[in-house]
């Protein structure tokens, strides 16, 4: 099966996770994005007749099918291709630490977007300081922190144990992410989260994945995406 993957054409975003498991599956795919244009993504969406319409990109399409919701969709992609536990209350825990990824990436745009997505960052400068100072002394020690609890306990080297799940992919992204927005931080930061960090490296490593991010379906960390870099924010 070929799947479609409708998200926004030049940025990263939300559709990068499903990106990297799409990667990692080996699954053939067509970004309808970077294919067709913007248009055919709004257009996609704007559909009145779907039976399942999906809220917001991204969105997978296999067959009939249409997955929406990021962590929904790396749900549907683990089950099928072996990036999740096959019994039910694992595939439950892998869902459960993807949406906290969710929160946590919530967290990370609201570092330089705190009052308003429709706002310009310097319309809010003042609050975004002050948003990401708390990201920073309370949301990130938390969240990494339990994450490093979690791949502790699981015995590692991944958050479920033995094999990668779709999870350590999305987790991966987080690391990068922040080492692109928040160079300074993470780099003092690091040192207290070893297990996110060698999982991190142990990912990029994998050849399916290595090749990903040397080829050109790999969008580059922009000024326009989730992350995004403020001189004034990394201190």
């Amino acid at each position: 099966m070929r799947y479609e993957l409708y998200y926004w054409p030049a940025i990263q975003g939300r559709g990068e996770f499903v990106r990297l498991a799409l990667a990692e599956a080996g699954a053939d795919y067509v970004e309808v994005g970077r294919e067709r244009g913007r248009e055919a993504v709004e257009k996609f969406f704007a559909r009145k007749r779907e039976p399942h319409p999906p809220y917001a990109p991204p969105a997978l399409k296999a067959g009939n099918r249409v997955i929406g919701q990021t962590a929904n969709i790396l749900a549907f992609i683990g089950a099928r291709h072996g990036l999740a536990p096959k019994d039910g209350a694992g595939a439950l825990w892998a869902h459960q630490l993807q949406l906290t990824i969710a929160d946590m990436v919530t967290h990370i745009h609201d570092t330089h977007h705190p009052l308003s997505g429709r706002l310009y960052y310097e319309q809010q400068k003042a609050a975004a300081k002050r948003r990401t100072a708390d990201f920073w002394g309370y949301r990130v020690p938390k969240f990494m922190g339990y994450f490093e609890h979690v791949i502790a306990l699981s015995g590692g080297p991944h958050l479920l144990g033995k094999r990668l799940s779709y999870v350590d992919l999305s987790l991966f992204q987080i690391v990068e992410g922040l080492r692109y927005a928040f160079p300074k931080r993470m780099k003092r930061f690091e040192k207290r989260i070893p297990r996110v960090i060698a999982l991190h490296d142990r990912v990029a490593k994998r050849p399916r994945i290595a090749a990903y991010l040397a080829s050109k379906r790999r969008i580059p960390f922009s000024q326009f995406g989730i992350y995004r870099y403020f001189k004034e924010l990394d201190r």
